[in-house]
């Protein structure tokens, strides 16, 4: 056939199995198949390692730190965790300071002793395995840079030592140059650059690597606040350009927010909670997971349920002996959740966003609308935050940033209350 070439084929498989190591041409012994060379060029563009990342999956089974004492059992830090980074997924661990997300992340790069439970990467289990022999890169929070080499031999230092040919680390070091937008500070050396820069030399020199997995740990805590927003979107970017498997720690739950795949929420060296960013925020499985994630997080108040007047719906009355209390009506799904808890203590959760200024309503619900106290506002452009009280709970609203409001100024507030979560007390469990 004119404008082909014979091309023996071979599986999927076989051709990421060998990547780089077969040419196109060293195919099983198969009856040749007519393809154009458009499809050839396809063909070798996918065996060709530089063009497809290798594939990851990082299993993390029963999982536990525990630092020895002197004296006693010791402290346990991680407790018995279980969770897996899907192949070429961005998974965020977040939680506050000591919850052993850090502590995770080293054990995961080998920098770190597991007192017990498995690491894998790829269904291989790499506990006893040398954090350079676990084919990882890591970027810490602090850059590591060594300060007398220039940005090019920092990036390259490593590739050195594992004795690459030159002329490779001068490609992957130039290709990770021009993806970060360093070439212009190739020759200088850290202290002559920005703290944005230098953490993009880290970044760069773990790419370099070609590793199977990136580990980040919380490398935007020294940048400042405009700086912290254009890093976090230009490793978002570097994620969909690569197509790795990347695992970040943060404090940041807007860090979490923006850049994950999936998140993981931890405190006190357990799991509280994987899921989407959008899944865990509109369904927190917990109330720490509530009050945690989002930015003002979500407005908890203690009361119990009550028989409304009419109907089957239920009221939430907020526990309040210093004023009028918070009183809504359920909706229907959340008043049959609830329904076990009527007259038992309950919590009350919503988000500030579905706590609308009832003036600013073209209707509202009665059943849902409260009279409260203004005790800040906070103009922030396009919107504006209103600390508001009940008497008992301050909670956040944010409405319109053309609304002003004086302090001391009551107001009427709607709940929209489809969007209320209620949660047990004693379990911290949200109500299913």
């Amino acid at each position: 056939m004119p404008g082909t070439l014979s091309l023996r084929p071979r599986s999927l498989n076989a051709a990421v199995d060998s990547l780089g190591r077969a040419r196109p041409n060293q195919f099983f012994n198969l009856p040749a198949v007519p393809v154009t060379r458009r499809v050839y060029s396809l063909i070798t563009d996918f065996v060709n390692p530089d063009r497809i990342p290798t594939m990851a999956t990082v299993t993390i089974s029963k999982l536990e730190k525990t630092y020895a004492e002197a004296k006693g059992a010791g402290i346990k830090v991680v407790h018995g965790i279980d969770l897996e980074i899907k192949d070429r997924e961005f998974m965020v661990l977040v939680g506050p300071s000591g919850c052993g997300k850090s502590t995770t992340l080293r054990m995961i790069a080998g920098l770190e002793e597991i007192t017990s439970g498995t690491i894998s990467i790829d269904d291989t289990v790499v506990n006893n395995v040398l954090p350079k022999d676990r084919d990882i890169a890591m970027v810490f929070q602090n850059y590591a840079l060594y300060p007398h080499m220039s940005v090019y031999e920092n990036m390259a230092f490593g590739l050195k030592l594992r004795k690459f040919p030159k002329a490779e680390i001068d490609q992957r070091v130039r290709e990770a140059s021009a993806m970060l937008g360093l070439d212009p500070y190739l020759d200088r050396k850290p202290k002559a650059l920005s703290g944005g820069q230098r953490q993009r030399v880290a970044v760069g020199r773990a790419i370099v690597r070609k590793p199977k997995v990136f580990l980040f740990d919380e490398p935007l805590s020294n940048l400042d606040a405009k700086m912290r927003v254009s890093t976090r979107t230009e490793i978002s970017k570097l994620h969909a350009r690569l197509g790795a498997t990347m695992i970040y720690v943060t404090h940041d739950q807007v860090e979490a927010m923006t850049m994950g795949d999936r998140i993981c929420v931890m405190k006190d060296g357990r799991i509280m909670q994987v899921a989407t960013p959008l899944e865990l925020y509109n369904k927190p499985e917990n109330i720490f997971v509530a009050g945690f994630i989002g930015s003002p997080p979500m407005n908890l108040f203690k009361g119990t349920l009550q028989k409304a007047a009419a109907g089957s719906l239920l009221e939430f009355v907020e526990t309040n002996d210093k004023a009028a209390p918070l009183r809504v009506t359920l909706a229907a799904a959340l008043s049959a959740k609830g329904a076990a808890y009527v007259g038992k203590p309950i919590i009350f959760g919503i988000r500030p966003e579905d706590v609308q200024d009832t003036a600013g309503l073209t209707a509202s619900n009665p059943a849902h609308t409260v009279d409260v106290k203004v005790e800040v506002s906070e103009p922030m452009g396009a919107e504006t935050y209103l600390y508001l009280s009940t008497g008992v709970t301050s909670f956040i609203a944010r409405v319109r940033p053309t609304d002003r409001f004086e302090v001391g100024q009551m107001v009427k507030v709607t709940i929209k209350i489809e969007a209320a979560h209620l949660f047990d007390p004693t379990s911290e469990l949200v109500l299913k």
